[in-house]
């Protein structure tokens, strides 16, 4: 037996050399390979062996995306702007940011309608440039999940994270379904605790507060559009509520309510809240560090309001946590289906419709990284992948939109796609560098002229009436191409450098791993067959003959 098992280890490690002796054939085989809609929802998902049980609804994904989005963030986050950057317009930044989160969002819906699937950002990217650029925003988005312990000041990685985690990850192995009722609870008590915020604030506040000491915008409109990076970051977590697709009763009609529904709430929320703050005390009396607590500190007799507010945070915590679990463990899942991470990610349980198997391993690489990682390196990381793939499902809408959908020849839109990014982020870089006004004007009215004249040039096919769209195209993905370059280039240097270390090792394991994976299960098993769209009464033959296969490969 023991000679059995060397000789089979043998012969993999040898088959495994003569595979990389393949890798240039195989990246040119594989790097730009790309699926139908039709095969992303038949025949990928059958690879899971059991369907995910569709037993959510509107409201649901609205409390997730608001659950998701409505963490501590708004807690840390407005001090600091508050008191260094922005003044008293901090609502105003929240406002902006919100806009941006809006305008992808709108690029999220029309995807997630088309192609409801759980893979989110890498499904939509995987269908329109292909294999890498699809894997490479999936490892991206799944740097997201952000981890705060329960300490007071809302930022310590320690053993109760850790035990927290693990307590959700069981939740989330048992149904999705009671997961969400759990974060609905959980949602509703947040809204509610930030609604006392908000009420309290204006009760007690003064708009004198907003003008004094140096009036509204005491740093000047840069000020305002600084600020916008900073805070952009509390309005992550809505990209997680397409990962529900697979999950949802009518998902044409819940997706859109969903996820456009929850960044317009949190918007609100957001923008209201801070500008309550900004009414209870002037901006250079604001707190860095806890900013809300400290303000009702100073009112006579709401020390205890204080002491609430901590409370209502960590609940935001629990929440925030729950949902960019859920929608990590659908990511893994679906990268899984994909061979691009080994396949056994890919196994939903048939009793509880949850990716069981993800969904531990995703617990499991959470607690570490809340135990051992310093959490500053981990938000920098977050920040920088996350707005390079809300880049890139913009620029993937467009593509789709007019060369896909058309029927046309890319290179117009290329071309534009390529002026438009340049022209923002010359805008951004001369912005960054405090350049005058006139060049930030030159690049700011290019990217407008562009943007028109690609409208009026080429031409967008009309959508079906049942089907959702985002309206005005391209105006909306080409704002959210230039607000995303802009608030990337707002990071500091430390940020690229570990994101380009990152990139690298994602880059190195598709070469090493991936690339080879995905060519034997769909070039030499025949895994699927690009010319050929199987039809949805075909799936139980085509699931059986999948197993078949992997079952000689066994043997």
């Amino acid at each position: 037996m023991e000679t059995t098992l060397q000789c089979l280890s043998t012969t993999n490690f040898t088959s495994y050399l003569k595979s990389l002796s393949q890798t240039p054939y195989r990246l040119r085989r594989r790097l730009l390979a790309t699926w139908t809609p039709d095969q992303e929802l038949n025949q990928i998902r059958e690879r899971s062996g059991a369907d995910m049980k569709r037993k959510l609804r509107w409201h649901d994904l609205v409390a997730l995306g608001v659950g998701g989005m409505l963490g501590v963030g708004v807690f840390v986050t407005t001090g600091q702007v508050a008191l260094k950057v922005s003044g008293p317009s901090v609502f105003i930044s929240f406002a902006i940011a919100g806009l941006s989160a809006l305008l992808s969002s709108l690029c999220y819906t029309e995807f997630s309608v088309e192609i409801p699937v759980a893979g989110g950002a890498f499904s939509y990217l995987r269908i329109t440039f292909g294999e890498f650029v699809g894997y490479f925003a999936g490892a991206n988005i799944l740097m997201e999940v952000e981890v705060h312990g329960l300490a007071k000041d809302y930022n310590k990685l320690d053993f109760p994270a850790v035990a927290l985690i693990l307590l959700l990850t069981l939740c989330l192995c048992h149904s999705t379904k009671e997961s969400s009722i759990l974060n609905l609870v959980m949602t509703i008590f947040h809204v509610v605790f930030f609604g006392f915020i908000i009420i309290a604030g204006f009760y007690h506040g003064s708009t004198n507060n907003l003008i004094k000491p140096s009036g509204l915008t005491p740093f000047g409109v840069r000020g305002i559009f600084d600020g916008v990076a900073l805070v952009y970051f509390g309005y992550i977590g809505y990209d997680s509520v397409s990962t529900m697709a697979e999950e949802i009763k009518t998902p044409s009609k819940d997706l859109p309510v969903g996820i456009v529904g929850s960044v317009v709430i949190v918007t609100l929320l957001y923008c209201l809240m801070t500008l309550s703050l900004c009414m209870m005390v002037p901006y250079n009396e604001i707190s860095e560090s806890t900013p809300f607590p400290a303000a009702f500190r100073k009112i006579s007799g709401w020390n205890w309001a204080g002491n609430v507010v901590s409370a209502g945070a960590s609940l935001g915590i629990v929440a925030s946590l729950l949902v960019a679990m859920l929608g990590q463990a659908r990511y893994l899942c679906v990268i899984a289906r994909a061979r691009l991470i080994p396949f056994w990610l890919a196994k939903v349980h048939p009793l509880t419709g949850t990716p069981l198997n993800a969904t531990l391993f995703l617990g499991t690489c959470t607690a570490s990284v809340a135990l051992f990682t310093d959490l500053e390196v981990v938000v920098q990381m977050i920040s920088i992948g996350i707005l390079v793939v809300f880049y890139l499902v913009a620029n993937a809408l467009v593509y789709r939109r007019y060369v896909i959908a058309a029927n046309d020849v890319a290179l117009p839109t290329l071309l534009f796609l390529s002026i438009l990014s340049s022209c923002s982020l010359g805008f951004s870089l001369f912005w960054k560098l405090k350049q005058q006004w006139w060049s930030l004007a030159l690049f700011g009215a290019a990217s407008f002229i562009v943007t028109a004249f690609f409208r009026c040039m080429v031409s967008c096919p009309p959508r079906a009436s049942d089907r959702w769209s985002v309206p005005l195209m391209p105006w909306p993905a080409a704002a959210s191409i230039f607000l995303n370059v802009f608030l990337m280039t707002t990071l500091n240097k430390r940020a690229f450098q570990r994101f380009g270390i990152w990139a690298c090792l994602v880059t190195l394991f598709y070469v090493l791993y991936g690339v080879h994976s995905t060519y034997a299960a769909e070039e030499i098993e025949g895994g699927v067959d690009s010319n050929q769209v199987i039809n949805p009464n075909q799936r139980n033959s085509a699931n059986d003959n999948h197993q078949n296969k992997q079952e000689i490969s066994l043997v």
